[in-house]
């Protein structure tokens, strides 16, 4: 499953399970934020590693650079942040 799936999978679930919502925010905001979030993923059935991760926001970032045919050179504030983001949109999540 690739990992674009596992995201969407967790996002579902925490949509409506508040605990691993909870869960998933607080282990944002331990000393290592997305190894104790692929952890508590892991633990509770969602395939996301570290690795993984790390590469889909690399990936997608890439991605966004490319599609602008060469101008964009430089990234842009804030569309690295792949995990930040999916972190805000637990936390918007409404129990």
């Amino acid at each position: 499953m690739s990992i674009q799936n596992e995201l969407e999978r967790l996002m579902d679930g925490a949509k409506s399970d508040a605990a691993l919502r909870r869960e998933l925010i607080g282990a944002a905001k331990s000393d290592d934020p997305m190894k104790s979030f692929c952890d508590v993923c892991v633990k509770n059935g969602y395939e996301i590693y570290l690795g993984e991760l790390f590469a889909y926001g690399q990936d997608m970032n890439d991605a966004k650079l490319r599609s602008v045919n060469g101008g964009g050179v430089n990234a842009i504030d804030g569309w690295d942040d792949t995990f930040g983001l999916l972190i805000k949109e637990l936390e918007d999540m409404k129990d």
